[in-house]
């Protein structure tokens, strides 16, 4: 069965930096025709689309709230995916998820077969 696991959260204050990291096993094809993205899902709040990329052409989209802080990458060679985030805000504050398998676009969708078991980051002021 195909195991997505993530790991990086934590509690960091505002204006300070994190990296999460994702990586995937036992998927059907080989990792490098996967698009990967990031979700996150803040308390009482539906889960919304924080960034993704295309794996043909290496497209990144991202959400408007992290554009210029936030920066996603992929690692074919280690099967994992990473999501570094700088200048944190207290309203970044969310369990965080990754996943693979589905499409990239603009609109960030939560189309994705695989997701991981989400991470806690906690945003202090």
């Amino acid at each position: 069965a195909v195991k997505v696991v993530e790991s990086g959260g934590g509690l960091v204050q505002a204006g300070g930096a994190l990296r999460l990291s994702c990586t995937a096993s036992q998927l059907p094809q080989r990792f490098e025709v996967y698009n990967v993205a990031w979700y996150r899902q803040a308390p009482g709040k539906q889960r919304e689309g924080v960034s993704c990329f295309r794996w043909n052409d290496r497209i990144a989209y991202y959400r408007d709230s992290v554009k210029g802080r936030f920066t996603i990458s992929k690692d074919n060679a280690a099967n994992m995916w990473y999501l570094q985030m700088t200048g944190l805000k207290v309203e970044d504050t969310a369990t965080y998820y990754c996943a693979t398998a589905g499409p990239c676009t603009e609109a960030l969708n939560t189309n994705y077969d695989y997701w991981g078991q989400g991470v806690q980051v906690t945003v202090s002021s």
